[in-house]
């Protein structure tokens, strides 16, 4: 033996208890199929005591299909005494074993069987004859000839499309299990829609015709035959049901009707196989029911999400494939996040098989929930997890994704804008150059009042080189474009009171320059302050506030009242009225 193959057999042995692999569904198809099968024994007589050890290391079987039956698949399985050949030719073209079975029925019988993907293959030769060669058991084989296990063979399984075949579930099972005395296999995935025309096929080893004690092949408690090739009492005797042969020594590849042994509804069928004396391993079995069904799947196309927002938008896709029927229209649809349903639909259209629906769905976020969670999206679902569509699978209908919000950065707080009070808590600032002078970007920047209007991109301040605030303090709110969450920052502007500016003279001579004592920085920004005038002899002759400007009359005193004052030097009493600002006093100079 080559050192591969025995290391692929110590594996398949090694991972394996009890040296068998139970069979079990490995491949569906649904829609037009049917199938057939092809092989031929290495053995040249059944074993058996009286037999020829000889076995031979090639041999050849024909295929023969309509111009409208389409092979799908091909499916190649070998067998025989010992720990195997895994690498041989079938027709000049080398094939190594993708899958291995094994089984024994002691440390010194062991047998081993090989699986291979051909339909390349069998799909460019197409019809015609099929040789396996180089396919090598003559160093193991003496040890098995005194007990008559002694065997080799192949077998090729084809599932092709028909247009003119009803709408059909094919099921492929395998693996490699024995029985010397009882053997029961389950096979699972059914859906019994019509049980017209059902039928059972197995790819078996080591049967012998010439034993035939206690065998009895029954589904669902039912023995089975195919006379007269397969007699109830004899169903692995060394047959091909495909070729009408009797000759495929020490193998089978067998079909059977079971129409009259499953049931309209069945989703599972019950395989038993009792034997007094003859080793059977089972290594294939094919079932073919008329089932006419859908099959819902989803898949998430896209997503879309907005930056703090707990709105997302995903288009979805619903496709009806590997069906035999029509998905209805109406069809629930059911999303969840985190395993809590956030929103439903429908399909909108009877989907035709092989065919899908797009369609768009907003989905709210509950704020509880973190900003990731596991989106699912499940078809056939009425919301409880419930489905009204029977369908040909029902494991099939989610699909997972695992979805992070758009969560944007903290708000970047600048310092504060301060400046001179104008008048009534007002001023011009100029938010352009207070923001550029702390942060350097060239990305976009906007300007506004709140951060609603930001984040609704309303009311942007448009002129923030000369922004006039309307409360004091205000805050201001910016926006940079940096996606795909925009950054944002906050500064207040402030407007303070300075110290006022008092002229040291004025001249009201009614020329419209400088005609009234104008002390800057104070008429509508000390609002609550008091201006009082004292001649030189310090009497008081004026007295003013924020409304009363003096002009150079008096106000004040028993003379003079509303006339223009002598030209002279006066003296002021500046009462701010603010606490952080101490009383002012000083003289001016009037002239005309």
């Amino acid at each position: 033996m080559k050192l591969n193959q025995l290391l692929i057999f110590l594996l398949a042995i090694w991972s394996t208890p009890n040296f068998a692999q139970n069979v079990e569904l490995f491949e569906q198809f649904n829609g037009r199929f049917d199938y057939t099968a092809i092989g031929n024994t290495l053995n040249l007589m059944e074993n058996g005591a009286f037999a020829t050890c000889d076995i031979l290391t090639s041999s050849s079987a024909s295929l023969t299909l309509n111009p409208n039956q389409i092979i799908t698949a091909a499916y190649l399985y070998w067998a025989g005494s010992g720990s195997g050949d895994f690498n041989i030719l079938l027709n000049d073209i080398p094939i190594s074993a993708e899958r291995v079975f094994n089984d024994a029925l002691d440390e010194n019988r062991v047998f081993f069987a090989a699986f291979a993907d051909v339909t390349t293959i069998v799909q460019n030769q197409g019809n015609g004859l099929y040789t396996i060669s180089d396919f090598d058991l003559t160093n193991v084989i003496d040890a098995y000839c005194s007990t008559g296990t002694n065997f080799g063979g192949w077998a090729i399984t084809i599932i092709y499309e028909d247009s003119s075949l009803p709408l059909n579930q094919l099921n492929v099972y395998d693996g490699l299990q024995s029985v010397p005395t009882n053997l029961t296999i389950v096979l699972d995935n059914l859906n019994v829609l019509d049980n017209e025309n059902a039928k059972i096929g197995f790819v078996a080893w080591e049967g012998d015709a010439a034993l035939a004690v206690n065998e009895q092949l029954t589904i669902n408690g039912n023995v089975i035959g195919n006379l007269p090739l397969n007699p109830p009492n004899n169903a692995f005797n060394g047959t091909n049901s495909f070729a009408n042969s009797n000759t495929l020594y020490n193998m089978d590849i067998d079909v059977y009707n079971i129409q009259n042994n499953i049931a309209i509804g069945d989703t599972s069928a019950t395989i038993s196989l009792t034997s007094g004396q003859d080793f059977v391993m089972i290594n294939n079995i094919i079932t073919v029911l008329n089932s006419q069904l859908p099959d819902a799947t989803i898949a998430l196309n896209s997503y879309n999400l907005e930056c703090d927002s707990r709105i997302l938008e995903i288009e979805y896709e619903v496709f009806n494939l590997n069906c035999t029927d029509i998905l209805p229209a109406n069809t629930p649809i059911a999303f969840y996040a985190d395993n809590l349903l956030i929103g439903e639909s429908v399909t909108q259209n009877d989907i035709e098989i092989n065919a899908s629906e797009t369609e768009i769905i907003n989905l709210n976020i509950p704020n509880f929930l973190t900003d990731q969670f596991l989106l699912t999206l499940n078809v056939d679902d009425d919301g409880t997890g419930n489905g009204i569509v029977t369908e040909i699978s029902e494991i099939n209908n989610d699909f997972n994704q695992l979805i992070e919000l758009l969560v944007p950065e903290p708000i970047i707080i600048l310092d504060n804008y301060i400046t001179c009070d104008e008048g009534f808590n007002s001023a011009i600032f100029n938010l352009d150059e207070h923001f550029y002078n702390q942060i350097s970007t060239t990305q976009s920047i906007s300007f506004y009042s709140s951060l609603e209007d930001l984040e609704t991109n309303t009311n942007e301040i448009l002129n923030p080189f000369e922004f006039t605030n309307n409360s004091n303090p205000q805050t201001i709110f910016i926006k940079e474009i940096n996606l795909p969450c925009n950054l944002r920052y906050q500064f207040d502007v402030f407007v303070e009171n300075c110290p006022p500016y008092v002229p040291q003279g004025f001249s009201p001579n009614s020329d419209g320059k400088n005609d009234w004592f104008n002390i800057q920085g104070l008429y509508d920004i000390f609002e609550n302050h008091k201006l009082l005038i004292f001649n030189r002899y310090g009497t008081l002759i004026f007295e003013g506030d924020n409304s009363k400007k003096w002009d150079g009359k008096a106000n004040r005193g028993l003379n003079n009242i509303g006339s223009l004052l002598p030209v002279g030097t006066y003296f002021y009493i500046l009462e701010l009225n603010d606490p952080n600002y101490s009383n002012l006093n000083g003289w001016v100079y009037m002239n005309y």
